[in-house]
């Protein structure tokens, strides 16, 4: 009987095994979308610490009864430099946004705000990062949509864009309304 070189098996099995990986990822619905684990469940606790005298968000607050957006920002982060007209003009729109600022200086956090305005109904800094660990934050600029029970209906990673309100934020903040 002919003995069997494990090298000639190698490449076909792990070709089959890279197939099979783009195969299951090609049938996802967005590629680009980092679902959350939190999604359909109760928002994890807030815990945050003043940002200058700007009014704070609590737990009860999620559980209004009212749709929100949670946003995780940060004075240094690109991105939500890029974002924030976007969140401006959904805070105008009547969408009410609830800001955490993330592992930032507070006057750097304020000078920010004070630049660019504040689209935020109440707003809070998470020094430490445990908020947002809590949350299942990658990195900002990151944004939940909350339903008036409090329940986590989506996460959106990345910077708010038109496309982004028009498309899959938009039909998230209408599924947490009930439309």
């Amino acid at each position: 009987m002919a003995k069997i070189n494990p090298m000639m098996i190698a490449p076909p099995v792990i070709f089959a095994g890279l197939a099979a990986m783009f195969w299951i990822g090609m049938g996802r619905e967005n590629p680009d979308e980092l679902p959350t684990a939190l999604a359909g469940k109760q928002a994890p606790a807030v815990q945050m610490v003043p940002l200058g005298d700007a009014p704070q968000f609590d737990d009860a607050t999620l559980r209004d009864g009212k749709v929100k957006l949670v946003n995780f920002w940060a004075s240094w982060c690109a991105p939500c430099r890029v974002e924030h007209p976007n969140l401006e003009k959904m805070a105008q729109d009547g969408v009410t946004i609830y800001g955490v600022n993330y592992k930032d200086q507070p006057g750097k956090a304020l000078g920010f705000l004070a630049e660019l305005g504040n689209p935020y109904a109440a707003l809070g800094a998470d020094e430490s990062g445990r908020m947002a660990l809590n949350w299942g934050v990658y990195g900002v600029p990151e944004t939940y949509v909350i339903d008036g029970a409090g329940n986590i209906i989506m996460r959106h990673a990345g910077p708010i864009t038109q496309r982004a309100i028009d498309g899959e934020l938009g039909a998230a903040i209408a599924k947490a309304a009930g439309n």
